[in-house]
């Protein structure tokens, strides 16, 4: 008995065949298959494992009685097809689900800015700010200096720093979501401060500004 004759009795043995030719089909589709991560070692490993466990097991057929018996045997291909499989599907999951996730992230965030510190703040602070489609701020600073007070993040029009929205206080984690005041135009109001302030009641901007950046789309 042939293999086609096997297929055509066996079901099973189709419906492998037929799904291991899909995902074949699927990677073969790929036009960046260069760019694709490798597969991890253990996939390498089973693979090898069942090829060694196969051949391992099909003793040489001297008896040509024996030997029609033996073509008879259908074939050891499902494992290692399944192997096969498995690694174009891990690869192909691992850009699928990186690809999702950069889109995601890409369609959520509406502008962006680099926090710089000015000249009277240690070189190594700096922070990054990322205005989220819902209306809220990402704000991630690193080495502020310290203070007796807290810091406080800001929105000021750069062409009138006179003019600011107050997002929030930062608390002792280095990255917070503070909420966007409604009605505040971001187009306008794009520089982005974070200030110290002390605790003295009075709730406009200290003048000790540590970080600023502009917001850009």
């Amino acid at each position: 008995m042939t293999e086609s004759d096997h297929l055509a009795e066996c079901a099973v043995c189709r419906r492998d065949l037929d799904a291991f030719r899909e995902v074949a089909d699927l990677g073969a589709e790929s036009q960046e298959a260069r760019d694709l991560p490798a597969p991890p070692d253990r996939v390498w490993r089973a693979i090898e494992s069942e090829v060694a466990r196969t051949r391992s097991t099909e003793t040489p057929v001297t008896d040509l009685a024996e030997r029609r018996a033996h073509r008879k045997r259908p074939r050891r291909w499902v494992p290692l097809a399944a192997a096969a499989a498995a690694v174009v599907l891990a690869i192909a999951g691992t850009v699928t689900v990186d690809r999702l996730l950069e889109r995601r992230e890409t369609e959520s965030v509406t502008a962006r800015a680099t926090l710089s510190p000015l000249p009277s703040v240690s070189a190594d602070a700096r922070g990054s700010v990322r205005v989220l489609a819902d209306g809220q701020v990402e704000v991630d600073v690193r080495n502020l200096p310290l203070t007796t007070g807290f810091h406080e993040v800001w929105l000021l029009d750069p062409d009138d720093p006179t003019k600011m929205v107050a997002l929030g206080n930062l608390p002792d984690q280095s990255r917070v979501v503070l909420p966007v005041p409604p009605g505040t135009d971001l187009n306008r109001f794009r520089l982005v401060d974070v200030c110290d302030e002390p605790h003295d009641g009075d709730a406009t901007h200290s003048g000790n500004s540590l970080l600023r950046g502009t917001l850009t789309s």
